[in-house]
């Protein structure tokens, strides 16, 4: 009689190596592999091949309005994976971010002017100077949470802002201050094509390390301290330790984006790093999904987006019979900030997991198409 082959059916991870990939099958970590190196190519060929340049989707994707977006997309995205780190996976709250995000750009061109160190050497010296600023700031955590950290944080944000003004020998006071290009070996990324190149290989770099943190013994240690702290504690994890450092890895990533986007701007002013934007970052990672790594990129690319359909989205109102009413013009410079809080509290309400969380639902549909179950 003939035997059956019996073969599993299902996900079963039977290790937990097998629970903790980052990519869950091996076609997935196919198509990202594609897609990033579809991105690297589609900016270099039309430095290779000029002619290439008036092809249909690559001089489409080599426009500068398009190229900005994407390095913008790296820069705060790098940023707020640093924030889900410290919120997301960590279970603090900061609300003075934007501070952080400061001191790396800040940080990066002073080294670069005051001791002529190479930029791209400042970078993630920038980075380690924001770490420290995190934990000097990050201490009260090991002592309150909730809402007193808050506003503990929400100080920090102030008192940071004020030293931008203050510090003239380190940030040129409110006249701001000046941020070389990036070179390496001689060569410049002196426009948009080359430096969005330069920001997605850091995006890269500190996406993979972030979620290789979190499949270590510390960042499984993080998720602890955000889901039971006093059960964490039982265990022996040191919480005074891992939420201080939490706080010190948000500002290196914070630090990171900061100083990509000062040398991308080539000009830091106090002026651009204000609750407002400390706001922004927590909407990134709100909207994106809490304690996703692959959430907080999705959140920036819908926040740096947003703005733009806004501001698509008034240029067409302004053309129709409301456009010269009161409120459409005098509305104009607030429609941004609304459309921002509108959506957090859209997200909050309807899709509280964030755009991650839809992401894993469309996959999962699509898999067991065209089973419910």
């Amino acid at each position: 009689m003939a035997t059956l082959s019996m073969r599993p059916c299902g996900d079963f991870r039977t290790t937990y190596r097998q629970d903790t990939k980052i990519f869950d099958t091996r076609n997935s970590r196919g198509a990202m592999v594609i897609f990033l190196a579809a991105l690297y190519a589609l900016v270099i060929l039309p430095q290779v091949v000029p002619a290439l340049a008036d092809a249909p989707i690559i001089g489409w994707f080599a426009d500068g309005y398009f190229l900005s977006l994407g390095i913008q997309f790296c820069y705060y995205g790098i940023a707020a994976l640093g924030l889900n780190i410290l919120v997301g996976f960590t279970g603090q709250i900061s609300l003075g971010h934007a501070a952080f995000f400061g001191v790396g750009a800040f940080s990066s061109a002073w080294l670069n002017t005051t001791f002529g160190i190479p930029v791209l050497l400042c970078i993630p010296l920038a980075g380690g100077m924001a770490a420290v600023v995190g934990l000097i700031f990050g201490a009260p955590a090991a002592r309150i949470k909730g809402l007193y950290l808050a506003i503990a944080t929400l100080a920090a944000q102030f008192i940071i802002e004020d030293l931008f003004i203050r510090m003239e020998w380190f940030t040129g006071g409110s006249s701001g201050s000046l941020a070389d290009t990036v070179t390496l070996f001689g060569f410049a990324f002196d426009n948009d094509q080359r430096y969005f190149l330069l920001t997605l290989s850091f995006a890269i770099i500190m996406y993979v390390l972030a979620a290789n943190l979190m499949r270590s013994r510390d960042g499984r240690a993080f998720v602890a301290v955000r889901d039971h702290y006093l059960s964490a504690e039982v265990m022996g994890i040191n919480l005074t330790k891992y939420r201080v450092m939490s706080f010190g890895i948000a500002a290196f990533y914070a630090g990171i984006g900061g100083a990509l986007y000062g040398h991308y701007l080539m000009f830091v002013s106090a002026e651009a790093f204000t609750i407002l934007l400390s706001i922004q970052f927590l909407g990134m990672i709100i909207i994106g999904g809490l304690g996703s790594v692959m959430g907080a990129m999705l959140g920036t690319i819908f926040m740096v987006m947003l703005p733009e359909f806004m501001a698509g989205g008034v240029s067409i109102l302004q053309n129709t019979e409301w456009g010269n009413q009161p409120f459409i013009i005098n509305g104009l410079a607030f429609f941004r900030e609304m459309a921002i809080g509108a959506a957090i509290i859209l997200f909050l309400i309807f899709e509280p997991d964030g755009l991650a969380h839809r992401w894993k639902l469309i996959k999962a549909y699509w898999k067991l198409y065209p089973f419910s179950h």
